[in-house]
């Protein structure tokens, strides 16, 4: 007789990186997310990041850096488009304000467009190792948006 297995939870996502400290404050700044967790050891530094105030069920991005003493050559992003992390926002106002400071850092990758439904009103971000950030409003995954199953998402979601 098969057993099947029952998975709780989509725990973490693990990735390396060229500059734990520089890439650490790089997703502090432009995202919601903080760091819970730091150590080191002889074979490398590793931090977690995850939504400080999120649910006993959180997720959390694990990065993988070098000892500093370690020169790593810069290798091709994990994340590249179209791979990406994707994170929700609570309205439109917010996708433009995430934008904006990117183009201001040199780090935006998409300006912010509206896609057909499922997908919403967009922009990305690039991170120090070159991983592509999507951030989103009006997408139909993740949180709950003020936009309810009747509303035409055709247009750009209006900010609340």
């Amino acid at each position: 007789m098969t057993r099947s297995v029952q998975l709780v939870q989509l725990t973490h996502l693990a990735l390396p990186c060229h500059n734990l400290d520089k890439t650490c404050a790089w997703y502090e700044k432009y995202t919601p997310l903080r760091v819970i967790h730091r150590r080191s050891d002889t074979k490398g530094r590793v931090a977690w990041i995850a939504e400080p105030e999120g649910p006993d069920s959180r997720f959390v991005l694990v990065f993988l850096g070098p000892l500093p003493s370690i020169q790593v050559e810069p290798a091709p992003p994990t994340l590249a488009s179209p791979a990406h992390l994707g994170i929700a926002c609570n309205n439109s106002t917010d996708i433009d304000l995430i934008a904006e400071q990117g183009r201001l850092g040199g780090c935006l990758a998409w300006e912010p467009h509206l896609l057909p439904p499922p997908v919403g009103y967009i922009c990305a971000l690039t991170d120090p190792d070159g991983n592509l950030v999507e951030f989103s409003y009006g997408q139909e995954l993740g949180i709950a948006t003020n936009d309810d199953k009747s509303t035409n998402k055709t247009e750009k979601p209006s900010s609340s």
